[in-house]
């Protein structure tokens, strides 16, 4: 365990300095959004590029492992939204509520993480749960956040606008540019190469500063108490429901003949084990939903990791 710990330590103390640098003022607010576009648009797709040029294109193409994450990730939005609706939430706040207990921290932790952990080969099931999350998870979201206002907009036109927006996210596309280059065998001049990896190089480190500077934005700026009742099940839902399903639906596949790899499994339930990512706040906060809510889940969910991811690893790897 004190192996593992040594390995997951720095990934959530980065998260941690950028919180503390931007609680106390060290971090002006107004560079978070910079922080944000260098991650997103330059050193998190030139990493993704990397690991997935490097990829044998028959990983990035696991028909199985995609049936499985995406039949769970149904079921845990399904689940989400069933028990959140229950109370006073509308389905605005569900349905974003659900997409934060479903859509891990993949791209901004888990990849580097996982790779740290596991090796080079985990990168491959990790960007495979991105495109998923990216594209399907995200937009059914969205969809069910309009039901609140189907009258006037539509879940329907809420689904294209969330395409549209995955089209728009330079991540998809980081993907599929390295998976066409692991499938044609193409390498890009080494000048290039070489400023990739510079830009992938600096992905982890300022992305997971970035979470912190984040959450601590997000914080700040909630002013309305809450009960703990309104976000403690959806973290419990993301650390605990998430990865024991996952890990159950993978089990149950295999033995019914679905041709999923053993170590697979194990990357992608250690990924639905990671804390919420952070920019469903962002989303959140787009489409009105309750951003301070969402942001004491995807808190609660990062601190608490630290120790529920920990333990994942140790009772799988």
């Amino acid at each position: 365990m004190l192996a593992i710990l040594l390995v997951t330590f720095p990934f959530f103390a980065l998260v941690l300095c950028g919180y503390v640098a931007t609680r106390r003022g060290w971090l002006p607010q107004v560079a978070i959004p910079g922080l944000n576009i260098f991650v997103l648009y330059f050193a998190l797709p030139c990493m993704l590029y990397r690991f997935g040029s490097s990829t044998p294109i028959a990983q990035l193409l696991d028909g199985g492992l995609v049936a499985v994450y995406l039949a769970c990730a149904l079921v845990v939005v399904c689940f989400t939204v069933a028990v959140t609706r229950m109370g006073h939430i509308g389905w605005n706040d569900a349905s974003f509520g659900a997409l934060v207990a479903a859509f891990p921290n993949t791209g901004y932790m888990g990849v580097p993480l996982l790779v740290a952990l596991l090796g080079a080969k985990a990168a491959g099931p990790a960007i495979v749960t991105i495109a998923v999350d990216l594209v399907v998870t995200s937009s059914l979201c969205i969809a069910l956040s309009r039901l609140d206002a189907a009258g006037s907009h539509g879940a329907g036109v809420a689904a294209k606008n969330a395409l549209k927006g995955a089209a728009m996210n330079p991540m998809p596309w980081a993907i599929l540019g390295g998976a066409v280059a692991s499938a044609c065998e193409l390498t890009l001049p080494l000048p290039v190469m070489q400023t990739v990896g510079l830009l992938a190089d600096a992905a982890s480190p300022v992305a997971l500063f970035t979470i912190g500077a984040v959450l601590a934005r997000s914080q700040a700026n909630s002013t309305r108490g809450m009960p703990l009742g309104d976000y403690l099940p959806v973290v419990l839902i993301k650390l605990v429901l998430h990865p024991l399903l996952l890990l159950l639906i993978g089990l149950a596949a295999m033995r019914l003949g679905v041709p999923l790899d053993r170590f697979a499994l194990t990357v992608v339930v250690l990924v639905a084990a990671l804390p919420s990512a952070s920019n469903v706040a962002l989303l959140a906060e787009r489409f009105d939903a309750d951003n301070g809510r969402i942001a004491r889940i995807i808190l609660l969910s990062t601190v608490l990791a630290f120790l529920t991811f920990s333990g994942a690893v140790a009772l799988l790897v």
